[in-house]
């Protein structure tokens, strides 16, 4: 005997990717995922290219795997994927020394992270399939 499987907690129309534990602080991860919360798929990905962050290389694979869940666990259309969510959480913190003058030590602090992206299949508007 097993134990009874969790329901679902995303919607149909709903696919999500998560990181944890990635070498960044949350403040400077959180300017990237606000680059790309509410926007298309595709436009996030080219935003995402030629953003010059280093850890926006990162976020490009996390999103492309939220993406690739989407089309081949639930049979989503990739060109209606808009990121719904971009979730920042706080991990673990290293905390480090480093030798200061007069026998002193101050604390250096490594700062870690969590990123769970969400994209959703947008409904098809009427000025959408005219085109």
């Amino acid at each position: 005997m097993s134990k009874p499987k969790t329901p679902r907690a995303l919607a149909d129309t709903e696919a999500q990717a998560i990181l944890r534990n990635v070498r960044v602080s949350p403040r400077k991860l959180n300017l990237v995922a606000g680059l790309i919360r509410n926007r298309s798929a595709a436009e996030a990905v080219a935003t995402l290219t030629f953003s010059k962050r280093r850890i926006a290389e990162d976020v490009k694979k996390l999103l492309e795997s939220a993406i690739a869940n989407a089309e081949n666990n639930h049979q989503l259309d990739v060109d209606r994927l808009v990121v719904t969510r971009a979730e920042v959480g706080k991990s673990v913190v290293m905390r480090r020394f480093q030798a200061r003058g007069r026998g002193r030590a101050a604390r250096v602090e490594k700062w870690f992270s969590h990123l769970k992206i969400v994209v959703a299949e947008r409904e098809q508007t009427p000025a959408q399939e005219a085109a």
